[in-house]
């Protein structure tokens, strides 16, 4: 079983990225170890200049992400780690399933109708084609499992048409039957913690863009802002601690994530707080776990952050293992769509 996931480097890193992204990525390393095969993770800074931003902050951000992700648990002798720009198969790949991606879908992409809204000077090509680029990111290394986050549940099922679309046109075999050239991946969304909403605006996912600062907790916040945030973090007016998503989003919200930050189910955090004499005391107790959680985690990366010269080595190391992998995706990507030189022997 092959694992692969990509992250922005852009905006700094919070709950929901934590959650949903780095975790199952630290989780994923060893499940793939102990299949026989290799987890690959990749910052994808490709992705990142499909809208505005700055240079030099860009690569800040990446190395923000690097030290994070190896601070969180993530060792690359175990996975491969690497910058997505370094391995230029991404982009060469992106290109050439643009001849079987579909107008129509890329255009029904929500994120695409979002971001695109945002774009006051400009939406780039790019932006409408970053949905061809994530699925050549997974398609490249013919991975089965892809750990996202639930709002990007319909790029994965874009990049599933694409491969199947792939394999019907260009995949036929000696028998005319298709050939599996490239791999139909399956999204892995976690069954807790999948969709970590804003804490002032518990009806919107977290976020770096869209979400409030006061609402948003950031994986590197300082103790007593975490606990400031959550204790300012919108309920409802009943003071029962029940989970329900649709009547009360701010409990269920709390809930999910004092149940990810012990490790415990949904039932068991609610179990927890029987005695709990109201919202207060949910509110300090997950103030408390997240704070607990995220401790290792922040005392690793003030060690790792400030050495920039260790974290483009690491990068190196993981683009030189990915592009052995990519490189004989393409190879076979190219003979079947009679690009390039015809292949040696």
């Amino acid at each position: 079983m092959r694992i692969f996931s990509g992250i922005q480097p852009t905006g700094r890193k919070h709950l929901g990225n934590f959650v949903g992204a780095i975790q199952q990525y630290v989780e994923g390393q060893q499940r793939a170890v102990d299949h026989g095969d290799v987890a690959i993770y990749c910052i994808v800074d490709l992705h990142a200049t499909t809208v505005a931003y700055e240079p030099r902050e860009l690569r800040e951000r990446l190395y923000d992400t690097t030290a994070i992700l190896l601070a969180a648990g993530l060792d690359p002798e175990r996975c491969v780690l690497f910058r997505q720009s370094d391995v230029q198969e991404h982009a060469e790949l992106a290109w050439l399933l643009c001849s079987v991606t579909s107008h129509g879908d890329l255009n029904r992409m929500h994120q695409f109708k979002d971001k695109s809204a945002q774009q006051r000077e400009l939406v780039s090509a790019g932006l409408f084609v970053y949905p061809t680029l994530m699925a050549a990111d997974v398609l490249a290394y013919r991975a089965h499992d892809v750990p996202v986050g639930d709002d990007q549940r319909q790029h994965v099922e874009l990049m599933r048409d694409i491969a199947i679309r792939f394999n019907a046109r260009f995949g036929a075999g000696a028998d005319g039957e298709p050939q599996e050239v490239l791999v139909v991946p399956e999204h892995r969304i976690p069954a807790v913690g999948a969709r970590i909403m804003d804490l002032q605006d518990p009806t919107r996912k977290m976020s770096t863009t869209g979400g409030s600062v006061e609402g948003t907790v950031y994986v590197l916040d300082e103790p007593a802002a975490i606990t400031k945030k959550f204790k300012r973090a919108v309920t409802d007016s009943d003071n029962e601690i029940r989970h329900d998503r649709a009547a009360k989003p701010g409990v269920s919200n709390l809930l999910e994530l004092l149940a990810v930050s012990r490790g415990t189910s949904i039932d068991e955090a609610q179990a927890s707080m029987a005695d709990a004499r109201g919202y207060g005391d949910l509110k300090t107790a997950v103030g408390e776990a997240v704070i607990e959680m995220l401790a290792p985690v922040q005392e690793r990366y003030a060690q790792l952050r400030h050495d920039e010269a260790a974290l483009e080595a690491t990068l190196a190391a993981g683009a030189e293992k990915a592009r052995a992998i990519a490189s004989d995706t393409l190879a076979d990507v190219r003979a079947v769509m009679g690009v390039g030189p015809v292949a040696a022997g």
